[in-house]
């Protein structure tokens, strides 16, 4: 029996992927951006959380695998752990100042209906659980099939279905029962 070689017991790491990362970053954007927005609201702070799940994301490049997940996936697993790590932060205080409105050039009265449609939805939305504000984020703001949601939390794909089904209908009936039309 000849000799076996450590190297005959190790399998080498998989190389990392050539991939064009501006591709990536341009095709990402939007979703992760959206994943953001959707849950804290557009402006700043999503902004800054989409450069920091990049900046993130490119940092870690050489760490990526093909073969365990699409670029976009593993894109909205880091997104969702920026986002973890942000709710897990203190919030820190805000001047008076910075809630200071951008004049719109919608009328004040458009405005003002869809600001108050707007806050009811988050309303309605905030009162939902983690898990299934999580979803409409992924599903909704990232843009994500129910596949790649599955990927990213570990739910199955079935599962992120229904789970995201009964969400919206129950958003539904809750919209309606507080004076929605819709």
């Amino acid at each position: 029996m000849p000799a076996t070689r450590l190297l005959d017991w190790v399998r080498p790491a998989a190389p990392a992927v050539a991939i064009d990362w501006e591709a990536v970053y341009t095709r990402e954007l939007p979703r992760v951006y959206n994943y953001f927005r959707y849950r804290l609201g557009p402006g700043p702070l999503a902004e800054d959380l989409t450069s920091i799940t990049f900046e993130k994301a490119w940092r870690s490049r050489s760490r990526y695998r093909e073969e365990r997940a699409a670029p976009q996936t593993w894109l909205l697993a880091i997104a969702r752990n920026v986002a973890r790590d942000h709710f897990r932060r203190p919030s820190p205080t805000s001047p008076l100042s910075d809630a200071e409105e951008v004049a719109d050039p919608e009328t004040p009265e458009l405005l003002l209906a869809r600001l108050q449609e707007e806050r009811r939805l988050a309303r309605l939305v905030a009162a939902l659980a983690t898990r299934e504000r999580e979803l409409l984020a992924l599903k909704y703001g990232a843009g994500s099939n129910n596949r790649e949601i599955a990927r990213v939390t570990g739910l199955s794909e079935s599962n992120v279905g229904t789970i995201l089904h009964r969400t919206v209908q129950s958003l539904r009936e809750a919209w309606k029962a507080s004076g929605g039309d819709r």
